[in-house]
C-alpha cells in the first residue's frame, strides 16, 4: 500500500489585505502539518484574494504577493509538507494566474494557468494572459530578493508535473475542470496520480452539485485523488465564495467541508491509498492503450517520498455521502454569512432595515436574524475570531459576549416601520411582530407630515395639488404621489441609520439595507432612489418564488412564525390608497406575474432569447391554453417595461449574487440603459409569425372541414430551449 495523507483549505480572505490573508494561508499550513499531511492545498490567487480586479494590474500587488510568499518559505511551514500556492506572478511582460508548489521552503515549480474565466462575473482575461505553452516547462528567473532568500535563482515555469519517488502530483486551476478538455486527463494518462484544483468559485443557487460532479467525474473513470480547495466567504464585493473543499479518489468523496461558516480557517485532511488509484487504473483497458501512446507532459523530478507504507495506525477515509443544502438554507446561510463579513470587515456597528411588513422586507429581516444565531452558534463552538468581532460590533464591555440572538440583534439590528396614510394596520402588525421574534429595536414612524409638506410647497410653486388615480386623478399624478412617499422613505432610513447610534450613544454608524428582489429589478418595478437604494442587498438577486419558500421554511427552522401569515399575504406596496372596491397589488401593477417574471428572466439571460426567440419558445410551452397573439402581447409587455427602466440597474445597490439571470449591470449583465422601448423590428418579426400561425390554424381547419388530415401547427423556428409539457392552468408555468 501507498498510504498518502492529504489536506485542502477554505480560506476567508480578503481582496488586498495581505495581513489578514498570509496569516489565514500559515494557519492552514500549521493545521495540515498538525495532522499529519503531506501535501496542503489552498484556493486560487489566496495570497491576494481573488476579488483584487484592478488592483491585479498594479505592479505593488504582484510585489506584495512575492513578499509575502517569502515570508513562507524563509519561514518552517513548508518543511516536510508540500504547498500549493496561488498568486499573480509576472514573466516578462505577460502577468499570469499561478500556482507555485513549494517544499522544505523552496520553490519545485510555478504552474500558470491555461485556461481563464472569462464569462458571468469572471474577467480574468482583463488581468491576466493565459499559458499557452502546454509542450515544455520553461525556466522562470526569481526576482532578485526572492532568489537571494531561498538560495535559487530559477525554477520551472509552466504546463507540467512533479514526479516523486513514489506518485506525482499535478495542478489544475478552478476553470480548467470545466473545461471540454481539462488537463487532468492528460496529465492522468501521464501517470499523474493526486490533482490540485485550486479555486475562486462563487456561491449561486442550485449550482454546487455541477461543481461537485465535475471533479467526482474527473476520476471515476480515469482513476486518481481529486483535492478541490476554494475561498470562503465576502471577500470584497458582490460574491461570496462558498468553500465546499473535498476530496475524492476514483470517484468517491472522502471529505467534505462546509459550503457555508464564519470561521477564517477550515482545513479538510484525508488519507488515501495510491494502489487503490493504480489498481483501478490497470484493470481498465482503453486507459491502458490510450496511456500508451498518450503525447508526453513535462515533469520536474523531485527525489522525495510522499508516501507510507502498510500501517495499522493509520486509517483510511471512507465514501461519504456527499451533503447539500436545500435552495432555502443556501438563501439563509449564504447571504447571512455575507452579511456577517460585510458588517464586521466595513468598520459599521449594525444594519437598519425599513421593515414594511411584506415579504421582501420580511425575507432580508430573517437573513439577518439568522446570521445573528450563527454568530451565537460559533462564539458557544469557541470560535475566539466570531467571537471578538462581536464583541466590537455589539460593543460589549466588562468580559460580556453575546449568548442570544436575540439580545445580540437588539444591539446591532434596527427596523423601521415607516407608514402612511396609504398602510394598512395589518403590514404594521406583521413588521411589530417579526421585529420582537427576531430581536431587533423596532420603530414605527409616520412619514404623512413630511410627504404633506412637500406636496403643499409643489402646490406653492406650480398651484397644482396632485391626486391619487382613486380620486380622480391622471396615471401622473399617480405615479409621482407613489415615488414622493418611496424617495422619502430611503431619505429617512440613511438618516437614521447615521444618527441613531448617536441618539443611543452607540459608536459608528448602521448599514442601510436593500429589499428588492431579482424580478422586480428586471421589470424595473422599483422607484429609482426609494428604499431599493441602501448599502447593500442581500436578496438583490433572488427571485421571489424562492424568497417565499425561504419565508415558509424560515417561519418553522429559524422560529419566526409570523413569516407564515407574510408569505401567504399578497404582494403590495401600499402607495395608493385602500378603498372598498379597490387595493393596490404588485401583480397587478406590472401587469405579469412573478412566475411569468422568472420564466422571462431565465430564457432572456440563461438562455439568450431576443423578443422573436422568447416569443417562439413561449409558444411551445404555453401554447396549450394561450394563443400566439396573447403570448406575443406578454413579450412584447414584458420587453416594453424592461427596456424603459433598464436605467435603474445603473444605480442599483450592490447585491448578493444569487441567480444566474441577474440583471445586474455592474459586472454580469452588461447591456445598454438606453432603448428603443418600442423594438420596432422585433416586433414586427412577431407580428409576422403570429399572423403565419393564424394562416396555418385556418388552413388546418378548412382540411378537417373537407375530411383531410391538416398540417401540423407550428410557431416557426424554436430555440427548443423549454420543452413543451404540463402546464399550470392559471399560469401556464
Amino acid at each position: 500500500m501507498r498510504l498518502l495523507k492529504v489536506a485542502t483549505c477554505n480560506l476567508n480572505q480578503w481582496a488586498m489585505d495581505f495581513d489578514c490573508n498570509l496569516r489565514n494561508i500559515k494557519e492552514s499550513i500549521e493545521r495540515a502539518k498538525e495532522a499529519g499531511a503531506v501535501i496542503r492545498l489552498g484556493p486560487e490567487l489566496e495570497i491576494t484574494g481573488y476579488g483584487c480586479e484592478d488592483h491585479f494590474l498594479e505592479l505593488d500587488t504582484v510585489t506584495h504577493a512575492w513578499e509575502c510568499l517569502k515570508d513562507i518559505l524563509v519561514g518552517d511551514y513548508t518543511r516536510g509538507i508540500l504547498c500549493s500556492i496561488g498568486m499573480p506572478i509576472i514573466k516578462g511582460s505577460e502577468r499570469y494566474n499561478c500556482q507555485v508548489l513549494c517544499l522544505n521552503g523552496r520553490i519545485l515549480m510555478i504552474r500558470p494557468k491555461m485556461w481563464l474565466a472569462n464569462d458571468g462575473n469572471y474577467r480574468e482575461l482583463r488581468w491576466f494572459t493565459a499559458w499557452k505553452q502546454e509542450d515544455q516547462l520553461v525556466d522562470f528567473e526569481l526576482p532578485k530578493d526572492i532568489s537571494e532568500a531561498l538560495f535559487q535563482q530559477s525554477v520551472p515555469f509552466g504546463y507540467g508535473y512533479i514526479q516523486f519517488l513514489d506518485t506525482a502530483v499535478a495542478a489544475e486551476v478552478c476553470e480548467e475542470l470545466f473545461t471540454p478538455v481539462p488537463p487532468h486527463a492528460q496529465l492522468a494518462l501521464n501517470g499523474v496520480e493526486v490533482f490540485m484544483n485550486a479555486s475562486g468559485s462563487h456561491h449561486q443557487l442550485r449550482k454546487l452539485d455541477l461543481r461537485l460532479r465535475a471533479f467526482i467525474g474527473a476520476t471515476h473513470t480515469r482513476g486518481g485523488v481529486y483535492m478541490y480547495s476554494n475561498h470562503q466567504g465576502c471577500d470584497g464585493g458582490r460574491l461570496y465564495y462558498d468553500g465546499c473543499c473535498c476530496i475524492a479518489i476514483n470517484g468517491d468523496v472522502v471529505a467534505q467541508g462546509s459550503q457555508f461558516s464564519l470561521k477564517d480557517v477550515e482545513v479538510l485532511v484525508a488519507q488515501v491509498d495510491l494502489d487503490a488509484v493504480a489498481s483501478l487504473r490497470g484493470s481498465i483497458s482503453s486507459f491502458q492503450q490510450q496511456a500508451s501512446c498518450t503525447s508526453k507532459v513535462s515533469a520536474v523530478k523531485a527525489p522525495f517520498k510522499l508516501c507510507q507504507s502498510f500501517n495499522l495506525q493509520m486509517s483510511l477515509s471512507s465514501p461519504l455521502k456527499i451533503r447539500y443544502h436545500s435552495p432555502e438554507e443556501e438563501i439563509a446561510f449564504g447571504p447571512g454569512c455575507w452579511l456577517w463579513d460585510y458588517l464586521r470587515r466595513s468598520g459599521a456597528s449594525g444594519f437598519l432595515l425599513p421593515l414594511s411588513g411584506g415579504a421582501d422586507s420580511s425575507s432580508v429581516a430573517a437573513i439577518v436574524g439568522c446570521m445573528c444565531q450563527l454568530v451565537v452558534r460559533e462564539i458557544a463552538n469557541g470560535d475566539e475570531q466570531v467571537k471578538a468581532d462581536a464583541i466590537r460590533i455589539g460593543q460589549y464591555t466588562d468580559g460580556q459576549f453575546p449568548t442570544d440572538s436575540k439580545e445580540f440583534a437588539k444591539r446591532i439590528f434596527y427596523t423601521v416601520f415607516m407608514g402612511s396614510e396609504n398602510s394598512s394596520d395589518a403590514t404594521r402588525l406583521r413588521a411589530k411582530t417579526l421585529a420582537d421574534e427576531i430581536g431587533s429595536w423596532h420603530l414605527d414612524v409616520s412619514i404623512d407630515s413630511v410627504i404633506s409638506s412637500l406636496l403643499s410647497l409643489f402646490e406653492k410653486l406650480t398651484g397644482k395639488r396632485p391626486r391619487y388615480k382613486v380620486d380622480g386623478g391622471s396615471s401622473t399624478e399617480n405615479l409621482g404621489l407613489q415615488n414622493i412617499q418611496a424617495r422619502i422613505r430611503m431619505v429617512l432610513a440613511f438618516m437614521l441609520a447615521s444618527l441613531l447610534p448617536w441618539v443611543h450613544n452607540k459608536a459608528g454608524f448602521y448599514l442601510v439595507l436593500g429589499s428588492s428582489n431579482v424580478d422586480e429589478g428586471l421589470r424595473g418595478y422599483l422607484t429609482k432612489y426609494d428604499c431599493s437604494s441602501a448599502d447593500i442587498n442581500p436578496i438583490g438577486s433572488i427571485s421571489k418564488q424562492d424568497l417565499r419558500a425561504f419565508l415558509r421554511w424560515a417561519a418553522s427552522h429559524l422560529g419566526y412564525s409570523s413569516l407564515a401569515e407574510i408569505e401567504a399575504a399578497p404582494p403590495t406596496a401600499e402607495l395608493e390608497p385602500i378603498r372598498s372596491n379597490y387595493s393596490q397589488l404588485d401583480e397587478v401593477d406590472m401587469g405579469m406575474t412573478y412566475e411569468e417574471l422568472s420564466v422571462y428572466g431565465r430564457l432572456r439571460k440563461i438562455f439568450r432569447c431576443g423578443p422573436v426567440s422568447m416569443f417562439q419558445n413561449l409558444c411551445y410551452k404555453w401554447g396549450g391554453i394561450l394563443t400566439p397573439s396573447e403570448v406575443a402581447d406578454k413579450v412584447k409587455h414584458f420587453f416594453k417595461y424592461y427596456s424603459i427602466n433598464r436605467h435603474k440597474m445603473t444605480v442599483l445597490t450592490p447585491s448578493y449574487h444569487a441567480e444566474s439571470y441577474s440583471p445586474e449591470d455592474n459586472r454580469f449583465d452588461l447591456r445598454q440603459f438606453l432603448y428603443n422601448a418600442r423594438w420596432p423590428y422585433q416586433f414586427r418579426k412577431i407580428d409576422e409569425l403570429v399572423h403565419d400561425c393564424d394562416e396555418e390554424k385556418v388552413a388546418a381547419m378548412n382540411s378537417q372541414d373537407n375530411g383531410k388530415v391538416g398540417p401540423t401547427l407550428e410557431h416557426g423556428g424554436g430555440m427548443g430551449v423549454i420543452a413543451a409539457g404540463s402546464s399550470d392552468p392559471k399560469t401556464g408555468l
